[in-house]
């Protein structure tokens, strides 16, 4: 028994923590018992209600998430029960209860988790609803939270949530890891809202701050469930081990809205936790790699470029002959302007700015660049280092009149000589 008043707050705040643990966990598991994820999340919430009642008067239970876990199932078969369906439906809820009954489990399984998020990246969703939904259902973010982090309305990342949960059970989207050719597919498109999550964090397309770095370490956090739960897939521990490399300089890249770019930053700020993480991840890669004789996926390549910053001292000891060379390889086998144009940075390293410009024109002479505030800003910089100064400072205008994020803007009117 438990009824003072600070034993209250203590059991409330252990339900919350409880709750921002396991949550995901949780509604994945009763997901796969029930089908629906809507009835799934009703079942936790009632869980939580009854956590809120029962743990301030009986003492925070030693499994809280297998707790949850069993009373969200003894909720789930009171509602059916009082549906009067008991006997139809009562083969969903019941193997697992009887199984759970008498010794919640130490650690639902993993599986749910990883079954969760092929389900939320499912192409019949949109890119923007496979984010939200991945963040809501895997990540346990709020609505509030989603919203917040990428500068939407409450409403309309509920409503992107919404309408995917009606989609998967419209299209009948089955809750499981596809295998086989499938499974490569599925696999792109989970990595790549990692990755597309982790680069909004990093460098946000809009609002005032430079970085979101709560959406980074969410995207870290989740790039590291996959490889725990894939651990033979060469790419996943690839895009793990990239942005845990990444990651490592978020403390060294400016607060607020004042960015710090790579070559300034004080390296002794990088997390040396993370970079031993992304070095580890990145031998994985290349190991699997080997062993299975396939080549290094774009994320390994990626991971592999960033391994040779975080191996440099200094700036000015980076290698970025290395680095040229592996960007060489990534435009030849995963072509993309963005790959180009990074490559051109490179270049520009080795060979000096008037090479790396060359590349630079090519690309703004495509087209498929346009718009892109970072072309201008790329060229800008070279422009300065060949002493064009007034060709540099209408580029450094062009990109700050294309990006969408203040402290960004500011850097590069700064740049220009122009006042924000």
């Amino acid at each position: 028994m438990n009824g003072s008043g600070s034993g209250d707050a203590a059991a409330r705040r252990a339900v919350e923590t409880a709750w921002r643990i396991e949550w995901p966990r949780l509604v994945a598991g009763l997901t796969r018992i029930v089908g629906d994820i809507g009835t799934a999340e009703e079942l936790a919430q009632d869980a939580l209600v009854a956590a809120l009642e029962q743990w301030p008067r009986e003492g925070v239970p030693p499994n809280p998430g297998g707790w949850l876990m069993l009373t969200a199932k003894h909720r789930g078969i009171d509602r059916i029960r009082r549906r009067g369906t008991l006997d139809r439906k009562l083969a969903l809820l019941g193997h697992d209860l009887v199984i759970d009954q008498r010794t919640p489990p130490e650690q639902p399984p993993q599986d749910d988790l990883l079954r969760m998020m092929f389900t939320a990246c499912h192409p019949v969703l949109s890119r923007p609803a496979q984010v939200a939904l991945t963040l809501r259902m895997v990540g346990g973010l709020s609505t509030d939270e989603i919203a917040r982090a990428y500068l939407v309305s409450e409403s309309t990342v509920a409503q992107r949530i919404v309408r995917a949960k009606r989609t998967i059970a419209a299209k009948r989207v089955p809750y499981e890891v596809p295998a086989g050719p499938e499974l490569a597919v599925r696999l792109d498109a989970v990595l790549e809202v990692l990755y597309l999550i982790f680069n909004e964090g990093y460098t946000a397309t809009s609002g005032a701050a430079w970085m979101r770095t709560e959406l980074c370490e969410d995207a870290v956090r989740l790039a590291r469930i996959l490889a725990g739960l894939l651990p033979r897939e060469p790419e996943v521990h690839g895009l793990a081990a990239l942005l845990e490399l990444q990651a490592s300089r978020l403390r060294a890249r400016g607060a607020g809205p004042h960015p710090v770019l790579l070559a300034d930053q004080d390296r002794t700020r990088w997390s040396r936790l993370y970079i031993r993480r992304g070095f580890a991840a990145l031998g994985r890669a290349r190991s699997l790699d080997t062993a299975q004789a396939r080549l290094p996926g774009r994320y390994t390549l990626q991971a592999a470029i960033a391994a040779a910053h975080a191996m440099a001292p200094t700036a000015a000891e980076t290698d970025w002959r290395r680095i040229a060379g592996l960007y060489a390889i990534l435009a030849e086998r995963f072509p993309s302007p963005v790959v180009e144009l990074n490559r051109a940075v490179a270049v520009s390293m080795v060979h000096g700015p008037a090479a790396g410009l060359e590349v630079v024109d090519v690309l703004a002479k495509s087209g498929t660049l346009d718009g892109y505030h970072l072309l201008h800003a790329v060229r800008a910089d070279l422009l300065t280092r060949l002493g064009r100064a007034d060709e540099a400072r209408t580029e450094f205008a062009t990109a700050a009149a294309l990006t969408a994020n203040a402290a960004e803007r500011a850097l590069l009117l700064g740049r220009a000589g122009i006042d924000d």
